[in-house]
């Protein structure tokens, strides 16, 4: 819950700063272009770290949290303790990024 916080107010600040008007000299603005560019990318995973938090909170609630959505097998404790909201063990995960796009 705490980490669902401070992505918030991180994405808040980066809407607030997307928001800024723009510069008129054509340097600046380029400059300024590219800088949103880096913010709007950061907030997309933001909004994606979010996303996945919350679906691992509803796993909680529903009592699947720990198992593998894709195999059913009970997920390492020591992967979950490095990424907590992953619903994949380590198997189904590694072939998943093998599958062609």
């Amino acid at each position: 819950m705490k980490r669902l916080g401070e992505l918030g107010a991180r994405l808040e600040g980066i809407e607030e700063s997307l928001e800024a008007p723009a510069p008129k000299d054509w340097e600046e603005s380029a400059v300024e272009r590219e800088g949103d560019e880096v913010l709007e990318s950061l907030g997309s995973s933001g909004q994606a770290e979010i996303a996945r938090i919350r679906a691992a909170l509803r796993r909680m609630d529903e009592g699947e949290y720990g198992y593998c959505q894709s195999c059913g097998e009970p997920i390492a404790e020591a992967r979950l303790d490095v990424l907590p909201d992953t619903p994949f063990c380590a198997t189904c995960a590694g072939g998943r990024k093998r599958q062609p796009a």
